[in-house]
């Protein structure tokens, strides 16, 4: 019989299973695809596609089995929750959460598949002449079954560990951050190391940094009745919009590099796929773009005005000195779109700061990568610490009965 006074320990299970999902995950990292050519890969350079890669969990530098990472799944996910966005505007049905996996399994394996066959070709094997279009097939096969491996690992790891499939990104994001480091001599780490310490306090200010709107509500009548708050952060979403942002960026280049294979001998397609590059102007502007879009819609998306008023409707709650509906909705999303708005500046400021020092040539187009990447690692330890501390707070109670 189990002790009345006898503490849970979720937190400790969720860490164990955790460790055992990442276990899983780095010997899949170490498994090569069928008669891949590991030698060739071993000297060869690391551009900054190949660093923007590893930011969402990817990983074409060993060409394991998990090569694809958790991008087919984040822009699945992405464009899943656009669709039902955009059905909801048009019907008030709503859609099972099942029937939504169900969509985001098969646009996984979309996606998945869709970015395999444009990695294919630029794959080197061991084997040649009939066994090549053989081997292609077979590892064409690994990459979309890790696809979805890992998006299995991940939703796993959402339910039953700690931050999802965010794991997978922070040990990609280590991995490269720690090889980086030890690849270069401290002269050439000067300027990139502090860009990513003020780029790291910025996101340490902005994920603690919130607004607060008061709120009367009509269930407590004490000293702290006027003490009531809605929280909105300074960093809505936190980091998920530069995940995003890399997922939506490298979609244009899969896209580009499918038709440059189809049509080699088009000079638009050309100019795109050399001008759609983090080391062109025109590549950064499309990336800040698609972090700017991604940050407010997400933020208007998750922290839904319509939502927040909805709520205070049925609980009898209101924004002090407004009315509860219209207007209350209405300076809602005036608010989310002004923080949302101001959190994206600051956050694309940061994002294209080093990629604007590495045009003049002030920072290796090797190291370019490095501050964001540790901006994004921050965001992440923000996330895991705020989650393992509800875990304690929650193991440190004791149950009344």
């Amino acid at each position: 019989m189990q002790n009345e006074n006898e503490k849970e320990h979720v937190l400790k299970y969720k860490l164990a299973y955790s460790g055992i999902i990442l276990l899983v995950y780095i010997v899949g990292k170490n498994i090569p695809l069928y008669k891949i050519d590991l030698s060739a890969y071993q000297q060869a350079s690391v551009g900054v596609e190949d660093l923007l890669v590893q930011t969402i969990g990817g990983d074409f530098i060993r060409s394991s089995i998990l090569a694809l990472g958790v991008f087919p799944s984040m822009i699945s996910a992405l464009l899943v929750q656009v669709i039902l966005a955009l059905r909801g505007l048009f019907t008030k049905a709503k859609v099972s959460p099942r029937k939504s996996q169900r969509m985001t399994v098969a646009m996984t394996f979309a996606v998945a598949a869709f970015q395999a066959v444009t990695r294919l070709p630029e794959l080197k094997f061991v084997v040649t002449g009939g066994m090549l279009p053989v081997a292609r097939a077979v590892a064409g096969v690994e990459m979309v079954t890790g696809a979805i491996f890992i998006m299995w690992l991940s939703d796993r790891n959402g339910k039953y560990g700690i931050s999802g499939r965010m794991v997978f990104v922070t040990v990609n994001i280590l991995e490269r951050i720690w090889m980086t480091l030890l690849g270069h001599p401290i002269q050439k780490l000067a300027v990139p190391l502090a860009a990513a310490a003020l780029m790291m306090l910025v996101i340490l200010i902005m994920e603690n940094t919130e607004k607060r709107i008061p709120v009367q509500r009509i269930s407590i009548h004490n000293i702290y009745g006027d003490k009531n708050y809605l929280a909105i952060k300074f960093n809505p979403v936190g980091i998920m919009p530069m995940m995003f942002a890399t997922a939506v960026f490298m979609l244009p280049q899969l896209l580009v590099s499918l038709l440059g294979y189809l049509f080699p001998q088009q000079s638009g397609i050309s100019w795109c796929q050399e001008n759609l590059s983090l080391t062109k102007p025109f590549g950064i502007f499309i990336y800040i773009v698609c972090e700017y879009l991604l940050t407010i819609g997400f933020s208007l998306l998750m922290i839904s005005p319509r939502d927040i008023t909805e709520q205070f409707l049925k609980s009898g709650d209101s924004i002090v000195d407004l009315r509860a509906g219209r207007d209350t909705r209405r300076y809602l999303g005036r608010v989310i779109w002004r923080i949302s708005f101001l959190s994206a500046t600051v956050m694309g400021a940061c994002i294209a700061a080093p990629l604007i020092l590495q045009l003049r040539g002030d920072i290796d187009s090797t190291l370019v990568m490095l501050p964001t990447s540790m901006m994004m690692l921050m965001g992440f330890s923000c996330n895991m610490y705020r989650e393992v501390s509800t875990l304690h707070s929650y193991d440190s109670c004791r149950p009344l009965f």
